[in-house]
């Protein structure tokens, strides 16, 4: 189902769609790729949104910070300094989270109009981000596809071509309370990694890959998120070609249970302790997939860089349950 959502300063319209399959129902924007709310059930059949958002377009306006739901890119987490080499050339991008680039610069693809098409179970958001964009180089031909499978997973695919040597790293990055409000810090998480990516000062990575092993970011056996996490965990399966499993969050009040899987080498944690009205610090946990921050600044680190005649593909999926 597709409906006006709101309209642009510009005239622009923004439109949500409506995805509806075994029992769970998913709103996604045309704004920015937004995941506006995810309803399931808990364990005595009541569904419930598990989604942090807004009812309108001005909600998102107005709270661009927290980066509610959106579609994050072209590059997800933080470049060191606003800069980038590539082939012999520094790039320049816009550091709106000074001194650092993150999620794409000051108007990243979360603040994008994308076109939409239906497809079945779901929806495709498409749209060409011009050489130059946010300093990035290189056009680029991008495209997520939202749908739900037969059990109500959420699965987003990622796609994109390039016509010169660019880098690249995509996410979602939706806040989860799988009890729908208050303070998520009590769920209870685990993620399939032995190592951790520690930071400095600013959030960048120090280019240590650091052991987990019996400290607060030990994840590896279910316990409480707690907060104070905004850090990427080196998932020990890697690059993979398709999802596999790497983290399991769960509300014990209401019995709902979310699964990520992956394709992605990384994921970020973010406990969103600085949330602020209308919602409460660690009201959200954001489990971002993601290739590693300031990749293109650590030649160790995975690859993030994507050449003309390669195509850039990346899956993950957000299964619901209860137990």
């Amino acid at each position: 189902m597709n409906e006006l959502f709101g309209t642009l300063s510009d005239g622009t319209p923004v439109h949500r769609w409506t995805l509806a399959r075994a029992g769970v129902r998913v709103r996604v924007l045309s704004y920015g790729g937004i995941v506006q709310s995810a309803e399931v059930p808990d364990r005595d059949g009541g569904a419930g949104n598990v989604v942090l958002g807004f009812a309108d377009l001005d909600g998102y306006l107005t709270h661009t910070g927290p980066y509610f739901g959106a579609l994050i890119g072209r590059y997800a987490n933080r470049i060191a300094g606003g800069r980038f080499p590539l082939d012999g050339v520094t790039y320049a991008l816009a550091p709106n989270n000074a001194p650092n680039s993150l999620h794409g610069g000051g108007r990243g693809f979360d603040k994008r109009v994308w076109d939409v098409t239906p497809v079945e179970h779901g929806i495709r958001l498409s749209r060409v981000s011009p050489h130059g964009e946010e300093g990035f180089p290189g056009r680029l031909d991008v495209a997520a596809t939202y749908t739900l499978d037969a059990d109500g997973a959420l699965r987003i695919a990622y796609e994109a071509v390039t016509d010169a040597p660019t880098v690249l790293a995509l996410t979602n990055h939706s806040y989860f309370n799988l009890a729908g409000s208050g303070d998520a810090g009590g769920h209870e998480l685990r993620i399939a990694a032995s190592r951790f990516t520690p930071v400095d000062a600013d959030l960048i990575p120090t280019g240590v890959l650091e052991d987990v092993t019996g400290g607060r970011f030990d994840f590896r056996e279910s316990r409480k998120v707690g907060s104070g996490y905004d850090h990427n965990f080196v998932l020990d399966k890697g690059v993979t070609p398709a999802p596999v499993e790497v983290a399991e969050l769960h509300d014990p009040s209401t019995g709902r249970v979310l699964t990520v899987s992956t394709t992605e080498p990384g994921l970020q944690l973010y406990t969103a302790d600085h949330l602020e009205e209308p919602f409460v610090p660690c009201e959200g946990v954001a489990l971002e997939t993601q290739h590693f921050p300031d990749s293109p600044n650590r030649p160790e680190f995975p690859s993030t860089v994507l050449r003309p005649g390669e195509v850039f593909r990346s899956e993950t999926v957000y299964a619901f349950a209860v137990r």
